[in-house]
Formats: structure tokens, C-alpha cells, sequence
């Protein structure tokens, strides 16, 4: 395999009836993939298929969205997909310790802050699911993955203080975790990515570069070594997939565009990637 996707989610209900067939078009496009979990189940399902496969990989959490019970419509959680009620999960330790004994899992995720999609009055619970995660991910000495999004214009945000949520997930990694971590689908500025960094941690770009210009400039300034490409799929294909539902192979798109604003060769952005990836998850 010669290319990775950090961060899809195969094991969601929109691949439930070609899961396998997406799978196999990943093999042949030499795409190693990890399935983010979401919630019990998601993981569950995510561990699973990365036991079936051995090209598969899995990381098991709860996403913030999944800490509070919400209506989530299909604008908010993005096109091609389906809206839900999240009812409303309490992080099991011991529930996931148990899905992390697989050895096909990689890592704690994705937690974080959510203030995009989520009510405001739902901080607390969302900071104390974040910091039960980072402390299975210390006690298991596996890598978190992150999520943080913040709010929209004058959206009510979740967070009373009105600060930024890539902020405030920074703060709370400085305090609590004592592992790396990835902050997937950065849309932060370089000087926030710049303090990830200095905690140890990476970003990753999805295929939002490949027709938005707000991120070049942190694309173009990140060391080669500390970013990653992803899909987050089913959702944001990249061009010249827009429009379609978004799949792993397509993580090749997010690379390209990767290589073309840094001005670098193709291959050796490939390899870098390649090289991150195994050494944050130890592929």
C-alpha cells in the first residue's frame, strides 16, 4: 500500500450496502484506510472491519456531537447525508478499553469540542467526555484523534466563554493528555497549528483544500512531517468528485492539492505522508 486515509468513516450507515466493494476499490487504488468511531456502535463496527481486512484500520470514541441529545439536519452534517438524533452517549472506559484490545486499533477518537452543531449549555459535558478519552488514550498509550469545530457567524456557540474551540481543545490537551495527537480536518489558523505542534501533535487536510483557498496558507507553512491527508468521508468529496459521495481512494486528491501548494514533488509528499501516518499510529 502506498497511500493512507486518517480519517474515514467506512463504518457509518451510508456505506451499509457497498462497504465491501468500497473496500476492495481502496485496495486496488493502494489506500490503506483507519475508520474513525463515533459512538458504541460506530467503533464496534469499525474495529470489525479492520479485523476483516487486513489493510483496515480502526479508532474508537465518542464524538462530541454524540455526548448531548441533538437533532442533527442534513445541512449540519453535510451533503449526502442522512439527519439523526444522537441520543446522547456517556463515555464506557471500560467499554472501549475492551474494543481497544484489538491490535488493529489505532488510536482514541474523535473527541473533542463541537461548537458548530451543538446547543449552547453543552460544554461541560462535552469537556468532561473529551478528558475520559484522553485519559484512556494516556492509560493505553495510543494516540487521540481530534475533533474541533467552531462556530458559524453569529451562531450560538456551545462555548459560554466565546472562544475559539481549537483554543479551547488546546488547552485542554496541554493539561491532560500525555500522548500525541492528530486535530483532523484543520480549519484553524497557522498560529493555533503552530501550538499544536509544539504539544507534539499533527494536522490533517481533507479535500476542502481542493476547492477552498482559506487554508493555503497554513497547508504551504506546516512542516511536511506534521500533517496528514484525509477524507472524512462520506462527506466533503474533493474535486473533481464534488458532488458525489466521498471515499477513501479520493484521499489521492487531498494529496495532489497537498504537493501543488507547497510547491513539492508528488512522490515525495506520498512518502512523508506515508512515513507520518505509521510512525502517530504505528502501522
Amino acid at each position: 500500500m502506498k497511500y493512507i486515509d486518517t480519517h474515514a468513516h467506512l463504518n457509518i450507515a451510508a456505506f451499509d450496502e457497498d462497504r465491501a466493494a468500497v473496500i476492495a476499490k481502496c485496495r486496488a487504488e493502494e489506500v490503506t484506510v483507519i475508520n474513525v468511531g463515533t459512538k458504541e456502535s460506530t467503533s464496534q463496527l469499525a474495529v470489525e472491519i479492520a479485523e476483516a481486512n487486513d489493510d483496515v484500520y480502526a479508532i474508537v470514541g465518542l464524538h462530541p456531537i454524540q455526548t448531548t441529545p441533538e437533532y442533527h439536519s442534513t445541512e449540519e452534517i453535510g451533503e449526502g447525508s442522512e439527519p439523526f438524533k444522537s441520543k446522547g452517549e456517556v463515555f464506557n472506559k471500560d467499554f472501549y478499553r475492551d474494543l481497544a484490545k484489538s491490535k488493529k486499533v489505532v488510536g482514541i477518537g474523535e473527541c473533542g469540542f463541537d461548537f458548530f452543531r451543538c446547543d449552547p449549555g453543552t460544554y461541560a459535558v462535552q469537556e468532561e467526555q473529551f478528558i475520559a478519552q484522553i485519559e484512556l488514550a494516556n492509560e493505553l498509550e495510543l494516540p487521540l484523534m481530534i475533533h474541533t469545530r467552531d462556530a458559524k457567524g453569529n451562531q450560538a456557540s456551545a462555548n459560554p466563554n466565546g472562544r475559539s474551540a481549537y483554543d479551547d481543545v488546546y488547552d485542554v490537551l496541554k493539561q491532560y493528555a500525555k500522548v500525541p495527537f492528530n486535530v483532523h480536518f484543520y480549519a484553524g489558523n497557522y498560529e493555533q497549528a503552530k501550538k499544536f505542534f509544539d504539544l507534539g501533535g499533527t494536522i490533517s487536510f481533507t479535500g476542502v483544500i481542493t476547492f477552498a483557498k482559506d487554508y493555503e496558507e497554513v497547508v504551504r507553512d506546516a512542516p511536511l512531517d506534521r500533517i496528514h491527508a484525509e477524507t472524512d468521508c462520506p462527506y466533503v468529496a474533493p474535486v473533481p468528485h464534488r458532488g458525489q459521495r466521498c471515499e477513501p481512494w479520493m484521499m489521492k486528491e487531498v494529496l495532489q492539492k497537498i504537493a501543488d501548494i507547497k510547491g513539492l514533488d508528488e512522490e515525495e509528499v506520498r512518502e512523508q505522508l506515508w512515513e507520518n501516518a505509521q510512525s502517530l499510529y504505528r502501522i
